[in-house]
């Protein structure tokens, strides 16, 4: 499904409502396969959501998570420490190239049983859950700390429950800190000190409901249409909590530059665009922490003409496409002065082609969405939009409720 963005609207008002957040939701949903006595409220409809329940539900055979990174990282560490349950833990195309090495090693330490079904190093994985009684072991950490929280989310229910060892200056924090925050919600007990992360054994919880809030992944294409607005505009988004567990809730801080102002009322965020940015604006940010909103934020800079460096990008290379590459492709198809490295982006201010450009998604759901603010300066065709679903099956209907007209 190809779509024609388009919109001459430059002053907006309205409401949003976002469902819960994907990284919190498959969190919870593995926390509960874990203690059953676990309820969620506000969980995520997203493709990769639902796709971590049915796996989660899989005793035996073969478990297809598709195009879900998180799934396969979760799963991988929840299966291993399953006694009796055996599955091939498995996923598109775009999944066997993405490497799971570090977190198989990581758990090969603790001693579990898994093996590669094709290539070293990737899936499909062969897993035979075991009774893992071993509880040290140590990683790198600059790895994607997907790793990290699928070995921390599993630990409570290990014997001896974890002593995680991270080796390195560690990146993406924020993830770390959400996954031992709902730990900690549930009654398990654990500690972050320098480089050592504990958690001790919890055989059982009494009834617990997690309340997942909405996703500020999401909320970032939303900042993004607010800096493309006039000064005046607002658009209000819920449900949120002014204390986050989630990293890129450091958007209310970064889009400050590009003269958004946040504000909240209870669970609502109001994105209010107070200022014009001048042109010789500089955008420089590490996202080491947030790597998630890196494209739309470059998309942001490209359309106002802004100057942007942006770094900590090391984990771009490894998502549902090489993120970075792709950016530099498509913001050159619309005129952009970009470079990029294995970890960095460099844009410099350049004037946006205007003719209908065809944007390509790479079936990554982050492309799709990074790019459709665009529409507020040029018609724009987004390939294969149905992508948006992995995460945020209601994007297309929340554009077209901000006045972006959407024909396909």
């Amino acid at each position: 499904m190809n779509l024609l963005l388009s919109s001459n609207q430059h002053n907006i008002h309205q409401h949003i409502t976002i469902t819960g957040s994907k990284s919190e939701s498959n969190r919870a949903l593995l926390l509960q396969a874990l203690y059953p006595t676990i309820s969620i409220e506000n969980l995520s409809n997203s493709d990769d959501s639902q796709v971590m329940q049915k796996g989660l539900q899989v005793h035996n055979g073969t478990v297809d998570i598709h195009h879900a990174g998180t799934a396969m990282r979760f799963l991988t560490a929840f299966f291993a420490t399953q006694e009796g349950r055996d599955v091939v833990l498995t996923g598109s195309q775009r999944m066997t190239e993405r490497p799971i090495k570090i977190l198989v090693d990581a758990l090969g330490q603790l001693g579990a049983d898994i093996t590669y079904e094709k290539n070293e190093g990737y899936p499909p994985l062969k897993i035979k859950g075991k009774k893992i009684t071993k509880h040290q072991v140590s990683l790198a950490a600059n790895v994607s700390s997907q790793y990290i929280s699928a070995l921390l989310l599993v630990a409570p229910t290990l014997e001896n429950g974890l002593e995680l060892t991270l080796e390195g200056k560690i990146t993406s924090v924020p993830y770390i800190k959400m996954t031992l925050a709902l730990l900690e919600e549930i009654g398990v007990s654990t500690s972050f000190n320098g480089n050592v992360i504990s958690v001790n054994p919890l055989a059982k919880i009494s009834e617990k409901t997690l309340v997942v809030e909405s996703d500020w992944s999401s909320a970032s294409y939303f900042y993004s249409i607010a800096s493309l607005v006039e000064v005046g505009s607002e658009i209000s988004i819920a449900s949120y909590k002014a204390t986050s567990l989630q990293g890129d809730s450091v958007l209310q801080e970064i889009y400050k530059q590009f003269g958004v102002e946040t504000s909240f009322n209870k669970n609502v965020v109001k994105l209010k665009k107070v200022k014009e940015i001048p042109q010789e604006t500089v955008i420089n940010i590490d996202l080491a922490n947030a790597p998630d909103i890196a494209q739309t934020i470059a998309v942001s800079c490209f359309g106002l003409g802004l100057k942007c460096e942006l770094s900590g990008l090391h984990t771009l290379k490894i998502k549902e496409t090489d993120r970075l590459e792709a950016l530099k492709t498509e913001l050159t198809k619309l005129g952009a002065n970009i470079f990029v490295t294995d970890k960095e982006l460099f844009l410099e201010p350049s004037e946006i082609i205007k003719e209908k450009i065809a944007i390509d998604t790479y079936n990554d759901h982050r492309m799709a969405m990074a790019f459709a603010p665009l529409a507020l300066r040029v018609p724009i065709v987004i390939n294969d939009a149905e992508v948006v679903s992995k995460s945020y099956p209601d994007f297309w209907k929340d554009m077209e409720s901000l006045k972006i007209k959407v024909q396909g």
